[in-house]
């Protein structure tokens, strides 16, 4: 198959650029390096992929390299994640997740793309759900917190407009919080990378408010297999949930951490507090009802099992 994957040298992109290199897929990689980091695809470059350095924002360059790439799929990937950067500039986060998504619609439609795959956000969408709500369906309305999870929710819609005026088949996948090897520790989403990096320099971990904050940790492995089972599925249509149904706290995850450490590093490896975040959501964890039962995919790594590996992957990194 010949796949295209936007975002392709950031964490989760290069981790599915590696899966279908893997199965003998022809891939082609876009990304403009703003966050991806060449480092990520070295090997998959070595293996036949090739790398396009582009912005999605810049339409008529994506129309120029699709038609020359004719992928069957498209896997978009390519966002501004950073939920701080989208409250302090909101136009350049609507610029690149709306704007470029609407690029990557066209560009696809115009070079015969069957099906795109499309990144989306949970926990950002959804907002503060109350306890009767979690863990949240896809059904719940949308009542997004900052700027980043409305820019996501309104490219699903664009999502759907392309659908229905064209017939073209974009699937979105919610995410829970992501987490694995090749992490960039910026952003809110970083936690356990910057968790794993500050236990590596035996250094104390932070954590905003009482720790009590839940989110749905979902390790990034599990996210690739969502990704071609969306792909791949003859039926797959409109979002998707994709975690895993558990809920765990921020102190869950420093204590699930402290297991793999060494007992020193373990000893230096105690939570510090500080003020909670304003506006930071206090409990999210997504239903994944809908992907299990319409994809056929489920999640299979537990927090403690993709920390290690996590950490592992990092102290590897580290000793390069």
């Amino acid at each position: 198959m010949r796949a295209l994957v936007t975002g392709g040298a950031g964490f989760i992109g290069s981790n599915l650029v590696d899966a279908l290199l893997a199965r003998g897929d022809d891939v082609t990689i876009v990304d403009d390096l703003s966050s991806g980091r060449e480092a990520n695809i070295a090997g998959a470059l070595a293996a036949g992929a090739r790398l396009e350095r582009a912005d999605i924002r810049d339409g008529t360059r994506m129309k120029e390299l699709f038609a020359a790439a004719k992928p069957e799929v498209v896997f978009h990937l390519a966002a501004q994640m950073d939920v701080r950067r989208s409250i302090e500039d909101p136009a350049y986060d609507a610029l690149t997740n709306v704007g470029g998504t609407i690029n990557i619609l066209e560009a696809s439609r115009l070079a015969g793309v069957r099906r795109l795959v499309n990144t989306s956000t949970g926990g950002a969408i959804y907002g503060e759900v109350g306890e009767a709500n979690i863990p949240t369906p896809e059904s719940f309305p949308a009542q997004p917190m900052a700027p980043y999870g409305q820019s996501k929710y309104c490219a699903e819609r664009y999502c759907r407009w392309e659908g229905r005026l064209y017939g073209f088949e974009a699937v979105t996948l919610r995410y829970g919080n992501v987490f694995g090897p090749r992490q960039n520790p910026a952003g809110d989403a970083g936690v356990v990378a910057i968790f794993c990096g500050r236990a590596i320099r035996g250094e104390a971990p932070t954590i905003f408010g009482d720790g009590e904050q839940t989110r749905d940790y979902i390790y990034v492995g599990d996210i690739v297999e969502a990704n071609l089972a969306a792909a791949s599925h003859p039926r797959a249509n409109g979002e998707y949930n994709v975690g895993t149904e558990v809920e765990s706290t921020v102190n869950d995850v420093v204590e699930a951490l402290r297991l793999h450490l060494e007992p020193d590093e373990a000893e230096r490896f105690v939570a510090e507090y500080e003020p909670a975040r304003t506006g930071e959501i206090l409990r999210s964890c997504l239903d994944a009802s809908r992907a299990r039962e319409e994809l056929g995919f489920e999640a299979v790594t537990s927090l403690a099992d993709g920390l290690g590996r996590t950490l592992a992957a990092a102290r590897e990194e580290l000793a390069a």
